[in-house]
C-alpha cells in the first residue's frame, strides 16, 4: 500500500497529469506466484487515500460497466470528486471475464458489452449533472441546503437500465470527472468518440497509432463533438539507462525474470484463450488455431494487435510473452533519457498521441528516473509543464470547463 502512495507522490513531483490505476474483477489462483502485490486492490477505494496525501495530480480509476450499476458508480465517482477537490476521473472498461463472481448470467458477446457501457456512460453523465451548478445554496440564515425545483430526476428507461435518480451527492467541482475510455475494438472507439474526455489505447508502432489518432477525431467530429476534446493517451512503457547499453542491459535482465509457463496463460487470455500448450516457443503460433477477430468476444482490439504481430509479421510465442509481461502490448522505449524523449517528442509531433500513459517497466526505481531523468528534458523543450496551473484534472488536460459550471457570486 505504501509503495502505490509513494509512486502517486513521485508522479505528482513529475507534474504528471493523473495517477491512473487499471482494475481486474476475478483472479486466477496459480498466477499469484507471479503476480504484483496489492495489484486487485479496487481503484476508487485506493485514490480516495491517495487524494489525501496528494494535492494536484488527477486519480483515475477503472470500473467496468458489465458487473457496476450506473448510480453505484456515479455516487462513488462524484463523493471522490469532492474528497478530491475535482481531480477524479473514470476509466470505462468493460469486462471479458469474472463472471462468476456475480451470479450465474453469461457475460454478454463483445457488441452488447459495448452497447451496455454507451448506455452506461449516457446514465452516468446524467445522473452527476442532475444537480444545476447553482442547486446548492447554503443559506443559513434561511436554513435551505439547497433548491429543489434545481435537483431534477433522470427518468431513464433504456435498453439495459432503469433509472429514476436524481443522484443523491451534489454536483462535483468538475461538473462531471473526467471520462477515459480503455478500448480500441470499432465498438470501444465509437463509445470513446462519443462520450470520453480521453482514450487510452495500445499503438506500439508509429503508423498505426497515427491511423487511430486521425480516426478518433472523425468519429468525435461526426458524433458533433470538436475533436480537439477527445485527447488520445497511449500506452508508453520506458526502460531508461545511463547509457543505451545500459538500458538494453536493464531490458535483458528483465527478460530473464520471465517464467515461460506463466507467460503461456497469461498470453492466452489475450487470445481469446487459445490453448498455446505445447507450442514451440521459438516459432510464430499457427493462424489456424486463432479465431477470426470478429469472433473474439474479450479483449478485441488487443488481440487484433498479436494476431498481427505473429502471424502477418512473424514474431514467435516467445516474443509475445515478452511483449505481453513486459509491456502488455503498449509501445516499449529503451534507450538514454535523452533517446526517449526524442522518440516521445517525434511520435507527439507526428499527431500519434496528445500525451501517454507512463507504465513504469519496473517499480519505484524505474518511475523515478523517467521523472528526474525524462520529464526535465521535456520540460526544457517546452513539451511539458513545468508546473500544475489548475486544480481540476479537467484543467490540467486542457479540457473544456463543463457548460454553465461556474455559478456568479452576489
Amino acid at each position: 500500500m505504501k509503495t502505490l502512495l509513494d509512486l502517486a507522490q513521485t508522479a505528482e513531483r513529475g507534474k504528471f497529469d493523473a495517477f491512473f490505476l487499471a482494475d481486474g474483477v476475478a483472479i486466477s489462483t496459480p498466477s499469484l506466484a507471479h503476480a504484483l502485490p496489492f495489484g486487485s486492490l479496487e481503484p476508487l477505494v485506493l485514490l480516495a487515500a491517495i487524494s489525501q496525501v496528494t494535492e494536484r495530480i488527477g486519480l483515475i480509476g477503472s470500473a467496468s460497466t458489465t458487473f457496476s450499476q450506473p448510480y453505484t458508480l456515479a455516487r462513488q465517482l462524484a463523493t471522490l470528486d469532492h474528497v478530491s477537490g475535482g481531480r477524479a476521473g473514470w476509466n470505462l472498461v468493460t469486462s471479458s471475464a469474472g463472471a462468476e463472481n456475480y451470479g450465474d448470467a453469461a457475460l454478454p458477446n463483445h457488441s452488447d458489452r459495448y452497447r451496455r457501457a454507451a448506455e452506461f456512460a449516457d446514465v452516468v453523465t446524467r445522473l452527476v449533472e442532475s444537480w444545476a451548478p447553482d442547486s446548492v445554496i447554503v443559506d443559513r440564515a434561511s436554513g435551505r441546503f439547497a433548491d429543489p425545483d434545481k435537483v431534477r430526476a433522470i427518468d431513464h428507461v433504456g435498453e439495459f437500465y432503469r433509472v429514476q435518480g436524481p443522484l443523491n451527492v451534489p454536483r462535483p467541482p468538475q461538473g462531471r470527472p473526467v471520462l477515459v475510455q480503455a478500448g480500441s475494438s470499432a465498438e470501444g472507439q465509437a463509445v470513446g468518440a462519443r462520450y470520453a474526455d480521453a482514450i487510452f489505447t495500445a499503438q506500439s508502432d508509429s503508423g498505426p497509432a497515427q491511423e487511430f489518432y486521425a480516426s478518433i477525431r472523425r468519429q468525435a467530429s461526426a458524433a458533433g463533438r470538436n475533436p480537439d476534446h477527445v485527447l488520445i493517451l497511449p500506452g508508453l512503457v520506458p526502460i531508461v539507462g545511463d547509457t543505451e547499453a545500459d538500458a538494453l542491459r536493464i531490458q535483458r535482465d528483465l527478460r530473464g525474470l520471465v517464467d515461460d509457463d506463466y507467460g503461456r496463460t497469461v498470453l492466452s487470455g489475450q487470445l481469446d484463450g487459445v490453448d498455446l500448450t505445447g507450442l514451440d516457443l521459438d516459432a510464430p503460433i499457427p493462424a489456424s488455431i486463432l479465431p477470426a477477430a470478429d469472433e473474439v468476444q474479450g479483449r478485441r482490439s488487443r488481440y487484433e494487435i498479436y494476431y498481427d504481430l505473429t502471424v502477418n509479421r512473424g514474431e514467435t510465442l516467445r516474443q509475445l510473452i515478452d511483449r505481453e509481461l513486459s509491456a502488455n502490448g503498449h509501445w516499449q522505449l529503451v534507450g538514454t533519457a535523452e533517446q526517449v524523449a526524442d522518440a516521445i517528442e517525434q511520435r507527439f509531433l507526428q499527431r500519434g498521441a496528445d500525451g501517454f500513459n507512463v507504465i513504469p517497466p519496473y517499480s519505484p526505481r524505474g518511475f523515478e528516473i523517467f521523472v528526474d531523468q525524462v520529464i526535465p528534458l521535456l520540460q526544457d523543450r517546452g513539451l511539458f509543464r513545468r508546473d500544475y496551473e489548475e486544480t481540476t484534472l479537467r484543467g490540467n488536460l486542457g479540457l473544456p470547463e463543463v457548460p454553465g459550471l461556474r455559478v456568479p457570486r452576489s
